[in-house]
């Protein structure tokens, strides 16, 4: 009972470290447009010496992603208030509060996927070589931050509690 008790909580440790990392990039890619509009993208073409034949059309997809950006990050905003409302009524891990995990958890993987989308289409637009580099590089930030929790919580990984 208390093993599991002990992989129920670092599970929902893991799922709320995720949803929780998640957020920041979506916020992150977000922000920088409402922060900077117009010049959100200038390290994206001195990073990949763009001409302007190619950034005129990565402009073109980010302002064409932009309000999808916006409406999901709003959506699990939304999502992230149940939860923690559902959290907040002290009954502990409640059918309620796994449905709303999982709901904060599903509008994640939608934006991540939104988000890799959107990235192949803007690699598109770039020279090949930039394109790949710039893919590979967006995709370990969308992706990454996951990976260092899961192989820590993986089997065969030391258990971050110091027990097995």
């Amino acid at each position: 009972m208390r093993r599991s008790l002990i992989i129920l909580l670092a599970i929902g440790l893991a799922s709320a470290a995720i949803v929780g990392l998640t957020s920041a990039v979506a916020k992150r890619l977000c922000a920088q447009h409402l922060l900077r509009p117009g010049d959100d993208l200038a390290w994206l073409r001195r990073e990949f010496r763009l001409g302007e034949r190619e950034m005129q059309r990565i402009r073109q997809l980010h302002e064409g992603y932009l309000p999808r950006c916006r409406e999901l990050c709003e959506r699990i905003a939304a999502s992230k208030k149940g939860l923690q409302t559902a959290l907040d009524a002290g009954q502990g891990l409640t059918p309620q509060v796994e449905q709303k995990l999982a709901e904060v958890g599903t509008l994640r993987a939608q934006c991540q996927a939104q988000m890799l989308r959107h990235f192949h289409e803007v690699s598109q637009a770039m020279p090949p070589e930039q394109g790949r580099r710039y893919l590979a590089e967006m995709q370990r930030l969308t992706l990454g931050f996951h990976e260092q929790i899961e192989d820590s919580m993986a089997s065969g990984a030391p258990n971050p509690h110091g027990h097995r």
